[in-house]
């Protein structure tokens, strides 16, 4: 099977390099989490192309939730992100290709709630009801780092069941384009807050550059998610990472991509849904073609009978689809030259 990187070998850029990359190591203050995506902010690191960056970051509630009796008021801001980290030659018009090579929960508990106004199947200011909304309730879950589970304690009853941790961010992104700033809640082009499990260990994700540098930007961990996020939340907890950053030039895409041995993926985040879903699959026809030399028609019709859809996440002002294909299904992958 080729590798994760194989399909950027046209831009001469690979992971793999004969000396030890160089690890970059930052950890955030209260004071220098931001809470927008945006280009306006000095960046706290400077990395090069192969760098190795160890940071951590703090839950969406900005680990201001900590027992029983605690509210969502306490929290400062949704989902702090620490960044943004410069990469040196990234230009628009590149892309920024980050291994995900570790991930680590940060803490022995995590974090889900239920918000008023907001949640997949409560009233909300894009679906208004005149019924009240539903109260604020908040879980605690018990992280076992021996078993690699988490417990969920029903509020309501006895029960309790042990859930398999998948640590992820749930915010990654860069700078949007056009010198836009955007709610770190937001999950759009630049990434953000797309709430994917696919941005997970042994996983590479690729960022449109819009901005001089990139502006990377990490955040809202998750434990483990359910798909379509439901309930508003995740197992929200603080991560400890370590991310490989790679500039690709003159590599252009649109939106984020996912990649590993298996699969290529691609994102979609807009509403409504259908939406966000004819996004995904236009970008995953488009790389088919350019990288893979099907034609556009010939790869749509492929993606009808063996591609995968993850819906991710429907709780945010956009929804995220990502579409999938498994490489066993494509043919002999393109080797450009370099230009």
């Amino acid at each position: 099977m080729k590798s994760v990187f194989a399909v950027l070998l046209f831009t001469a850029v690979s992971f793999a390099q004969t000396e030890q990359p160089r690890v970059v190591r930052y950890s955030p203050k209260p004071n220098d989490l931001k809470y927008t995506y945006s280009a306006s902010y000095t960046p706290v690191a400077r990395l090069k192309s192969g760098d190795i960056l160890e940071t951590n970051t703090v839950d969406c509630f900005g680990n201001a939730i900590k027992k029983p009796g605690d509210t969502l008021s306490m929290a400062p801001g949704d989902n702090p992100l620490t960044g943004p980290f410069y990469i040196e030659g990234a230009e628009p018009g590149d892309t920024l290709a980050v291994k995900i090579l570790d991930i680590q929960v940060d803490g022995n508990q995590g974090i889900g709630a239920l918000a008023p106004g907001f949640g997949a199947i409560n009233a909300t200011n894009y679906t208004p009801m005149i019924n009240p909304p539903i109260p604020e309730k908040i879980w605690f879950y018990p992280i076992d780092h021996t078993t690699n589970t988490a417990t969920f304690q029903a509020l309501d009853s006895k029960f309790t069941v042990k859930i398999p941790l998948h640590p992820f961010f749930g915010c990654i992104g860069v700078a949007p384009a056009g010198g836009e700033a955007r709610s770190s809640v937001v999950p759009e082009a630049f990434g953000g807050n797309m709430d994917s499990p696919e941005a997970s260990v042994g996983n590479t994700v690729y960022f449109p550059v819009n901005t001089p540098g990139a502006m990377l930007f990490l955040g809202d961990g998750h434990a483990a998610m359910g798909d379509g996020e439901v309930a508003g939340t995740a197992i929200e907890v603080p991560l400890r990472s370590r991310v490989q950053v790679r500039v690709i030039k003159g590599k252009k895409i649109n939106w984020p991509r996912f990649e590993n041995d298996d699969y290529i993926m691609t994102v979609g985040a807009y509403r409504p849904v259908d939406d966000a879903l004819r996004i995904a699959f236009t970008e995953l026809v488009g790389w088919i073609h350019n990288d893979y030399g099907l034609s556009e028609l010939d790869a749509y019709e492929l993606l009808s009978k063996v591609a995968e859809i993850h819906l991710n996440e429907m709780v945010d002002p956009n929804y995220v689809v990502v579409a999938k294909i498994n490489k066993k299904f494509l043919p002999a992958l393109i080797v450009k030259s370099s230009k």
